[in-house]
């Protein structure tokens, strides 16, 4: 039998070097740690979905800044005490909002909403 002769491979050792990068451009606007601090603190803003957009313009309803303000604080106090979908209710308006993605789903003023059923919400909001 022929006997093998094995060689040890030699190899350099890596040398523990530090990469720097420079960061030229702050974080987006859309990274999560933005998205992580706005869900900590729960101070985001309410978005207006495409559907309730044209709902709002179609029905003519117009809610102020002061009354979206309002909305926003109702809405994030209901997202404390675990309500994901509701229904909140304006003098003159309804809208769906959910509170878990913030986002505003439909609009309705007040005479149509009082011929609707509401299903799939868990929380209702009166302003």
């Amino acid at each position: 039998m022929e006997q093998s002769n094995f060689r040890p491979i030699q190899s350099q050792p890596i040398a523990n070097q530090r990469i720097q990068t420079k960061r030229s451009n702050p974080a987006p606007s859309n990274s999560f740690a933005l998205h992580f601090q706005q869900a900590i603190h729960g101070d985001s803003k309410l978005v207006l979905s495409k559907h309730a957009k044209e709902r709002l313009q179609q029905r003519d309803i117009h809610i102020t800044d002061q009354r979206w303000e309002l909305i926003e604080e109702k809405v994030n106090e209901a997202k404390r005490l675990g309500i994901k979908d509701s229904l909140v209710l304006m003098d003159d308006a309804a809208l769906i909002v959910s509170a878990k993605n913030n986002t505003v789903i439909t609009a309705m003023d007040r005479q149509e909403a009082t011929t609707q059923i509401f299903t799939n919400i868990n929380g209702t909001i009166v302003l």
